[in-house]
């Protein structure tokens, strides 16, 4: 009986500790539970201190970048109208940008890597991370059906891409095509690390986290983190705790702002450009990727008109799925030393 008791007692507490939120891909509200009463990060904090650099960033002398030639070559490839010249200008800003609030939307889609994340890299290859997977902690519009998964089922769209681009697909292939419990409806930072989130699926056990499940049965070198609109108050306390987490692991995080502002006050992606400075991690910018698209490509879901143009429509959704390997390559590419 006293086990029991300790059940209920953690259940009792638990249940104080809640906050309901409610996410741009999921109508319905969630409990999450609350890990930490630390306040979000503000724009009092804008000078981090970097976590795993050992040697400056460079600094980029011209617009001539890896990342650059990598999107050159592959601007072929779209057949949507404005997006070819889109895809153009999406590094060509690579100066780093006064701190301030509002900075992070003057940063590049693509940045510049920092190949210090070679020692996280390498780090995990001696723990056993597969060289060929990448995971993706993220919502109902990063799953394979609306973002990724075309580079593995639709032969023509991989044989449109540059061929640098092509071999990155070949790389990670088994990757692209996948449900995880890490990226699904709904999903948030709290969610992440919430053991009842992946409902016992995807060979979790009961005990982890969709980031512990995901890391044991995926084993990925690389992971995308793109969460989408949420309002959950620790936002930044949480993903700390799943950086910390990838970090330990050999794992190189991937950063990403997403398309809206359904919050209003794009506290969401500021807080993702500040934890890429604080921890030195690159950051793929989207949200300004879609600059120059009508309504920034933002839609209205029918049956979720509730939650206003935080949808995707095709062009941006290309963009999306574009920028995204561009940004997987330029990663992988500096990691590995290529």
């Amino acid at each position: 009986m006293d086990g029991l008791a300790f059940i209920m007692k953690r259940i009792i507490i638990l249940t104080l500790l809640v906050s309901t939120l409610t996410t741009a891909c999921q109508s319905d509200s969630r409990v999450i539970p609350t890990l930490t009463s630390t306040p979000t990060l503000t724009s009092a904090q804008m000078i981090p201190t970097p976590r795993i650099k050992s040697s400056p960033i460079p600094q980029a002398t011209s617009t001539e970048s890896a990342a650059t030639v990598i999107a050159t070559d592959t601007l072929s490839a779209p057949s949507t109208p404005g997006l070819t010249e889109t895809l153009e200008n999406i590094t060509a800003t690579l100066e780093t940008p006064i701190a301030g609030s509002d900075e992070w939307m003057e940063l590049p889609v693509i940045p510049i890597i920092n190949p210090d994340i070679s020692e996280v890299y390498d780090r995990g290859q001696l723990l056993g991370n597969d060289p060929g997977a990448f995971s993706i902690f993220g919502d109902c519009q990063s799953r394979p059906d609306e973002f990724f998964g075309i580079y593995e089922t639709d032969p023509l769209v991989y044989d449109a891409l540059a061929p640098e681009l092509q071999e990155t697909v070949d790389n990670f292939t088994g990757s692209f095509d996948r449900e995880s419990p890490t990226s699904q409806d709904g999903t948030t930072p709290g969610g992440l690390l919430w053991t009842e989130w992946h409902q016992g699926n995807y060979g979790c056990g009961a005990t982890e986290t969709p980031v512990d499940c995901e890391l044991r049965i995926h084993r990925p070198s690389f992971v995308l983190i793109q969460i989408g609109t949420h309002f959950e108050s620790r936002n930044t306390e949480y993903l700390r705790t799943i950086i910390d987490q990838l970090l330990v692991e050999g794992i190189v995080p991937i950063l990403a702002t997403k398309a809206d502002n359904r919050e209003l006050d794009n506290r969401i992606n500021r807080d993702m450009a500040l934890l890429a400075a604080e921890y030195d991690l690159p950051l793929w910018n989207f949200w300004s990727a879609l600059s120059g698209l009508v309504g920034r490509g933002l839609v209205v879901k029918e049956g979720r008109e509730d939650q206003g143009a935080v949808y995707l429509n095709e062009e941006a959704a290309e963009l999306h799925r574009m920028t995204g390997l561009i940004m997987l390559d330029a990663v992988w590419r500096a990691a590995t030393g290529q």
